[in-house]
């Protein structure tokens, strides 16, 4: 995979990108769907009150991959992001038209109940957020809630599995009964993974997973990330573009609320089609 890095050093375009002239040239570059999607979007937009935050963004999410969304702050990936399970509902004055299915099936349908959505559509934070509980507790929580065990042992075996996916077993298996606030940043971040995949997502997004981490925890984070694509579809927002280039293979770039252009994260680093991607990647702005 080429880094970002690389990419500003080396980068040859084929053809010349687009220029901005008009609000045209806002339209999506690039290949916005994929062949029988786990998550597919269309003109999607979200408006705060009067405020109008995304703007006819369709885009698919493929199965078992891992696709960033990059773009600078306050262009709207992390609000598109939280559309995906329905987290913007909690925010009082938003509101979200066009049409998002998972497997098919409208998550904004009336009937849809949103408890079983989340867990099929989990999601990781910014900022590591265990319960105040312990170890264990953290983990066991969203099995017990659905009815996903049905005896102690059962809970144990998802709660074990759970921490081994998310590469903290080891660490943490003589300590279970232990606060999970009192982990490392690093380790309570896996944490939450881990009580994410307990409830047995189909999904999982991550909004910024990596950005309040050393860079030896964000290396496991991205180690980990690799492994779960191929049991989930993943959903990044990263400000890092190292990062995107690193654990994603499909990139969306957002600005001020359009999805710009999406891709092959190699080509999107590499030979970006459109000038406002191009200008992010080789830090013209953002």
């Amino acid at each position: 995979m080429v880094s970002a890095l690389d990419a500003r050093s080396s980068r040859v375009v084929s053809q010349p990108p687009t220029r901005l002239g008009s609000r045209e040239d806002l339209r999506t570059i690039g290949e916005p769907t994929v062949v029988d999607p786990k998550i597919r979007c269309r003109h999607v937009d979200v408006f705060y009150g009067d405020k109008q935050a995304i703007f006819d963004v369709s885009l698919d999410i493929g199965n078992k991959e891992v696709i960033a969304m990059i773009g600078p702050s306050g262009c709207g990936k992390s609000t598109f992001l939280r559309c995906l399970n329905r987290m913007n509902d909690t925010i009082e004055g938003c509101r979200v038209s066009g049409d998002i299915t998972l497997d098919g099936q409208n998550i904004y349908d009336e009937k849809q109940d949103v408890v079983p959505l989340r867990a099929q559509v989990g999601i990781v934070f910014q900022k590591p957020n265990p319960f105040s509980k312990s170890i264990w507790d953290n983990v066991a929580y969203g099995p017990k809630i659905h009815g996903l065990a049905e005896s102690k042992p059962e809970l144990e075996e998802i709660v074990e599995t759970s921490l081994r996916k998310a590469g903290l077993w080891e660490e943490v298996k003589d300590r279970l009964h232990q606060p999970g606030t009192g982990l490392s940043g690093g380790q309570q971040q896996r944490l939450c993974i881990a009580r994410t995949i307990a409830v047995s997502p189909e999904v999982i997004l991550m909004d910024e997973p990596c950005s309040a981490l050393d860079p030896i925890a964000t290396a496991k984070i991205e180690d980990l990330i690799d492994e779960l694509r191929n049991q989930y579809s993943i959903v990044i927002v990263t400000h890092s573009m190292q990062q995107a280039a690193r654990v994603s293979q499909r990139t969306a770039y957002f600005h001020l609320g359009y999805l710009i252009e999406v891709g092959q994260t190699q080509q999107i680093f590499t030979t970006p089609r459109h000038r406002l991607t191009e200008d992010y990647i080789t830090g013209r702005f953002g």
